[in-house]
C-alpha cells in the first residue's frame, strides 16, 4: 500500500473538513455569546439568532464536504452519495431553524399578550412534527422517490389506526381544543366537576397535569377535562376574594370591630402578599343568637394564596381581639334539672 499517495490523497479533504469545523465552532461561539448579551430575549433579533444556535457547525460542515466533492476525483456513485448527503444536512438544517424560529415566535406573541395561546408540549411536538415531515418529503422527492404513494399509503393506513387508537386520538384533538379555546392556560388554578384540581403545567398530546395544593401531580386525560365541567379560579383575573367568617358578641363596638379587623387583614397582606392594593373590607350579615356575623373579605393575588392567608388571619384576628377586649362567642347550653 503506497501511504503517500493515501496521503497525498487525503490531505486536502482533511484539512478543508478541519477549516470548516474550526469556523463552524467559531461561529456558533459567537452566536453563544450574543445570546448570551444583553439582548432582550423577546426581539426578534434574539428569536432569530437563537434559531441559529448549533447550525453553524452542520453548514460549515456541509461546504467543507461540497469543496471535499470537488477536489476529488471520485467515482460517480460515490459523488452522487456525498450530494444526496449534502443536500439531506442542508434541509434539515433549513427546517431546524423553520422550527425554532416559529417556537420563538409563539413565545413572544403569548408574553406580549394575556390572551394568547399557552406554548405547551402538545403545541411544540404538533408544529414539530408537521415541520420535520415536510422536511423529509422534499428530501424523498429529491432522491427521486415519489411521495404521491407514501402519502397514500399513509392515507389508508392513518383510517386502521385512526380505528385503533380512538381514545388516544380523542385525547390529543380534546388536548388541541383546550389549548385554542382558551378555556385553561398554563399556570391557571382550575377545579374539574369530577373533583381534581391544581395549577395547569402542561397540556400534552394524551394528558394535562394539574400541580395541587400539597404539590402532587394529577394526570387527567385531555378527554376527560373536555367533557368536565371546569372551573377556572384565575380567569377573567389572577386575583381572587378570600371570605372569613367570624362573629363578636351583642355588646361589642362594631365600628371598632371593623377597624380592628381592616388593620389586621393590612398587616397580613403586607407580609404575605404585598402585590395586593385592595383593602380589605368587613362586612356584617346576620343576628345570630348569640353573635353578630360578619365576612371579612380580602383579595389575594393567585388562589393558592388563600390558605396561609386564612391561616395567618385568624392567628392574629384572635390575638387582637383578645387584646382589645372583643368576645368571640361560644354556644352556652344551660341544663334545668327538675329533679332538684
Amino acid at each position: 500500500m503506497n501511504f503517500e499517495y493515501l496521503f497525498d490523497i487525503l490531505l486536502i479533504p482533511v484539512c478543508i473538513q478541519v477549516g470548516a469545523l474550526i469556523i463552524g465552532f467559531l461561529l456558533n461561539r459567537l452566536i453563544n455569546r450574543y445570546l448570551h448579551s444583553n439582548i432582550n430575549q423577546g426581539s426578534w433579533q434574539y428569536i432569530f439568532v437563537n434559531a441559529l444556535r448549533g447550525l453553524p457547525i452542520s453548514w460549515c460542515s456541509g461546504v467543507g464536504l461540497y469543496w471535499t466533492i470537488n477536489s476529488l476525483d471520485i467515482p460517480p456513485t460515490v459523488n452522487k452519495l456525498l450530494s444526496y448527503l449534502l443536500f439531506a444536512v442542508i434541509v434539515f438544517t433549513l427546517t431546524r431553524v423553520v422550527s425554532r424560529t416559529l417556537s420563538g415566535v409563539i413565545d413572544f406573541y403569548t408574553m406580549r399578550s394575556d390572551q394568547n395561546m399557552p406554548k405547551t408540549t402538545l403545541l411544540n411536538n404538533v408544529i414539530n412534527f408537521v415541520i420535520y415531515a415536510m422536511g423529509v418529503l422534499i428530501v424523498l422527492q429529491y432522491y427521486g422517490i415519489s411521495v404521491a404513494p407514501i402519502l397514500t399509503a399513509l392515507g389508508v393506513g392513518g383510517m386502521a389506526v385512526a380505528l385503533a387508537l380512538q381514545d388516544t386520538l380523542a385525547n390529543v384533538f380534546s388536548g388541541m381544543h383546550l389549548i385554542l379555546s382558551k378555556q385553561i392556560r398554563l399556570d391557571d388554578y382550575v377545579r374539574l366537576s369530577t373533583g381534581e384540581e391544581g395549577k395547569v403545567t402542561d397540556i400534552t398530546w394524551r394528558f394535562t397535569t394539574l400541580q395541587s395544593v400539597s404539590n402532587n401531580v394529577v394526570v387527567v386525560p385531555n378527554q376527560n377535562i373536555s367533557k368536565a365541567i371546569i372551573t377556572n379560579y384565575s380567569m377573567p383575573r389572577q386575583d381572587i376574594t378570600v371570605s372569613i367568617a367570624i362573629g363578636v358578641s351583642y355588646d361589642s363596638d362594631l365600628e371598632k370591630v371593623e377597624a380592628v379587623c381592616i388593620k389586621v387583614g393590612k398587616e397580613i397582606l403586607a407580609k404575605i402578599d404585598p402585590s395586593v392594593t385592595v383593602e380589605p373590607v368587613v362586612r356584617y350579615n346576620l343576628f345570630a343568637d348569640s353573635s353578630i356575623n360578619f365576612n371579612v373579605i380580602m383579595h389575594v393575588s393567585e388562589f393558592t394564596n388563600q390558605y396561609i392567608v386564612k391561616h395567618e388571619f385568624i392567628k392574629s384576628i384572635t390575638k387582637e381581639f383578645r387584646k382589645e377586649n372583643i368576645e368571640i362567642p361560644f354556644p352556652v347550653r344551660t341544663i334545668i334539672n327538675s329533679n332538684q
